[in-house]
């Protein structure tokens, strides 16, 4: 039951070349960056990610992106990820670009032995009739499009169906966690972390408080356990290490 392991390096050493990962996180916030810094040191590639965007400002998944490590995305925002737009559209990274809830209860049906579910998102769009450029071929033209996807009326309302998400691994940061697995996520950090740690075939945690079993009051356990095999404690530098994507004032 102690899910607890040393070092981050440990906890992704089985990670291998062309393997399928959620990532949770939401820009910068809620990112596994100690597991995804020691995944870009252990040197996988061809990596299929799954996450709601590929990171920001040089850091959480843009590490592994700049390396040349991912070859296919599957996610929801570019944002001002210019790195991330370059190889997408010179044809170097092939990208599934989803609807954001679509995304998240995509992994959630995954987690939850869901293979399939119908929704009302994307109907009437390139999203559900297929069309979408997966994979650009350099020169401003298609090399891969999306294929259509089935679509049913139910009480007159057309809706899409889209496939569950499952992944060989998913990597999530939460505030608190005990040896057992169980964590708790702090306010917005909370995002994408539980859905993609549900989706993972073997999900790793990296926690910024790790606290005995019993130290969480089973109530305000956010996800339990059983979906998590390995623990990893951060440092409180590591802890601690939280960038900020943009900075406002109030007058």
């Amino acid at each position: 039951m102690d899910k607890v392991v040393a070092t981050a390096a440990e906890a992704v050493a089985d990670v291998r070349d062309g393997a399928s990962v959620a990532v949770g996180g939401f820009g910068l916030n809620g990112v596994p960056n100690e597991l995804i810094r020691a995944l870009h040191a252990s040197g996988a590639a061809g990596l299929h990610v799954v996450s709601n965007n590929c990171g920001a400002l040089d850091s959480g998944l843009a590490v592994l992106l700049a390396a040349g490590r991912i070859a296919r995305v599957t996610g929801s925002y570019i944002g001002a990820n210019k790195e991330f737009a370059r190889q997408y559209l010179a044809g170097e990274l092939e990208v599934e670009m989803i609807p954001q809830g679509t995304l998240a209860e995509r992994l959630r049906a995954g987690g939850a032995g869901i293979p399939a579910f119908y929704t009302p998102a994307g109907v009437g769009t390139q999203v559900a009739d297929g069309g979408l450029p997966l994979r650009h071929d350099g020169h401003g033209g298609v090399a891969l499009a999306s294929p259509a996807k089935e679509v049913r009326e139910f009480d007159g309302t057309p809706y899409v169906l889209e496939r569950a998400i499952r992944t060989d691994f998913a990597l999530v940061r939460a505030a608190r966690g005990d040896r057992h697995g169980n964590l708790v996520f702090r306010r917005s950090a909370r995002n994408f972390n539980p859905l993609a740690a549900m989706a993972g075939r073997m999900t790793v945690a990296e926690v910024e408080e790790l606290v005995e079993p019993g130290g969480i009051d089973p109530d305000a356990v956010h996800l339990p356990g059983v979906f998590v095999h390995r623990v990893v404690p951060l440092t409180p530098e590591q802890a601690v290490d939280k960038r900020i994507e943009k900075r406002t004032v109030r007058g």
